[in-house]
């Protein structure tokens, strides 16, 4: 390459180590150069391709996990969706037990209302058909008593008034009276 004496600073043209060696006291000069050589090395060991390879890693491994991230994403919505439809089922049915409860609660509260009212009216009939016994007891027993209070005053009067003979003679034919009802 060829340098011309106007970008060289010379009047005439030069080669490049010629322009070279005549820059030894600049020092920005050999920090360009190094820095030229260092890039050289770079490129012809290849770096530049494993830069690339590596950020092209990075950035496929990116997007994978932006991609897993999406489907993780879609598949926590469509749970938090069935979990909200499995709620609101829950909600409903619930609804309906209770709804069922509540009408269970009126049936039996009408069929318990109806079972103590035929239960107080079994007791009353009971009730009343012991009272309706007891008064027949105690008429029956007021009789009894009376019949024998009755006896009691007729053989009084009769042993007062009668005699052994016809008192012997009333029993006499009072047993036979007795024998022909019997038979």
């Amino acid at each position: 390459m060829m340098i011309r004496a106007e970008d060289a600073g010379h009047g005439e043209e030069q080669s490049i180590l010629e322009w070279l060696a005549a820059q030894p006291g600049d020092p920005s000069f050999y920090a360009f150069l190094a820095l030229l050589v260092f890039f050289g090395l770079l490129l012809h060991m290849g770096v530049h391709k494993t830069i690339a390879k590596t950020l092209d890693d990075r950035a496929t491994g990116i997007a994978n996990e932006l991609d897993e991230a999406k489907r993780l994403r879609e598949e926590a919505a469509e749970m938090l969706a069935s979990y909200q439809r499995k709620q609101r089922e829950a909600e409903a049915e619930a609804d309906a037990i209770i709804a069922q409860a509540k009408t269970e609660a009126k049936s039996l509260k009408a069929e318990a209302r109806k079972e103590m009212t035929e239960r107080l009216e079994r007791r009353t009939a009971m009730a009343e058909q012991r009272i309706a016994q007891a008064e027949a007891q105690a008429a029956a027993d007021v009789k009894a008593a009376a019949a024998e209070l009755a006896a009691q005053a007729a053989e009084v009067i009769f042993k007062s008034q009668l005699k052994k003979a016809d008192l012997n003679k009333l029993v006499d034919a009072d047993i036979k009276s007795v024998g022909e009802r019997l038979n």
